[in-house]
């Protein structure tokens, strides 16, 4: 039996990670989160002990592991700025962790991470989970079987509405999350490298608090992309009623992978039980990626702008 422990048990994403632990056949032996709001428990381990201070916690997780029943897995669905702390907490503690996108903020996070594996011997796994989607495996194999030298025209859209809580949350403050690109963004970037290569250029032509958009180029691939949070930014053909819109074309014919999501927690979550979890080397280029476009110097007329940013750039 794999014992876990949950970190973030309060939060939007935690759930998931309640059904994989479960549906892998491990049993959750402790939960923390600052909120007690945390019902969803109840569905798969009641029995877990919960805690709202971090301290008890800690000191749970030691006794645990004093008495012969230590956590192998610490799963971490915190804020994006304390995914690092709590990574170190689960290595000291003698456990693996499985770790929320984005990982950490920086790359220079990365660094310090990898001495600290070396120094416990533990390992950090990454939820990659557009790796383990149908829809992208059958393209990835399509790019790998398609000519060699061919570079592909790849746009990408993702507008996902929300409300004005998010600008009050740690989501709204960019050394917390890591602004919108890296909040709700990571995922496609790590899909677009794990797809079409390594990246060879990245352009930044709008930053925002509720929008950002550029261009990248990768070794098999030309993209435009835009983001935004912002309701007033959907595109015009967006059905009415739907707050989020997602489109990703590769040479202009549109990939359909609004589905499939119901079960990737759980296949990442098995992937790392079987050995093959996403670790540090992997996740080291989405997060270089996201790093950038926080950083570098808006460029609105460098590379090809997405069709759909005429909204975005208007306010």
């Amino acid at each position: 039996m794999t014992n876990y422990a949950l970190i973030g048990a309060a939060g939007y994403i935690a759930p998931r990670h309640l059904k994989a632990m479960k549906e892998t056949g491990g049993i959750l032996q402790a939960a923390y989160d600052i909120n007690d709001s945390v019902g969803i428990m109840d569905s798969h381990f009641p029995d877990a002990a919960f805690f709202t201070e971090f301290e008890r916690f800690d000191a749970h997780v030691h006794d645990l592991k004093t008495r012969g029943t230590g956590i192998d897995y610490v799963g971490i669905c915190s804020p994006n700025y304390l995914h690092k702390s709590h990574i170190g907490f689960a290595l000291r503690a003698g456990a693996d962790a499985i770790c929320e996108k984005p990982l950490v903020l920086n790359p220079s996070d990365i660094d310090d991470l990898e001495k600290l594996e070396t120094e416990t011997g533990q390992r950090i796994n990454s939820i990659l989970q557009l790796r383990l989607h149908h829809a992208i495996i059958a393209l990835k194999e399509k790019i790998a079987n398609g000519p060699k030298d061919k570079i592909y025209d790849v746009d990408l859209g993702y507008f996902t509405s929300r409300g004005a809580w998010y600008h009050a949350s740690w989501k709204g403050f960019d050394q917390k999350s890591g602004g919108i690109a890296t909040n709700i963004g990571v995922h496609f970037y790590d899909m677009l490298s794990f797809v079409f290569g390594p990246i060879k250029e990245n352009i930044v032509h709008h930053r925002g608090a509720d929008a950002a958009a550029g261009y990248l180029e990768f070794a098999h691939a030309r993209v435009r992309w835009v983001l935004s949070i912002n309701r007033d930014h959907l595109p015009a053909h967006t059905p009415a009623g739907q707050t989020t819109h997602r489109s990703i074309t590769v040479e202009g014919e549109e990939m359909e992978f609004s589905g499939g999501f119901t079960d990737l927690h759980t296949a990442s979550y098995q992937n790392v039980l079987d050995g093959n979890g996403y670790g540090l080397d992997v996740v080291r280029p989405s997060i270089e990626i996201v790093s950038h476009i926080r950083t570098a110097p808006i460029e609105p007329s460098r590379g090809e702008q997405h069709p759909d940013i005429k909204k975005v750039l208007a306010g």
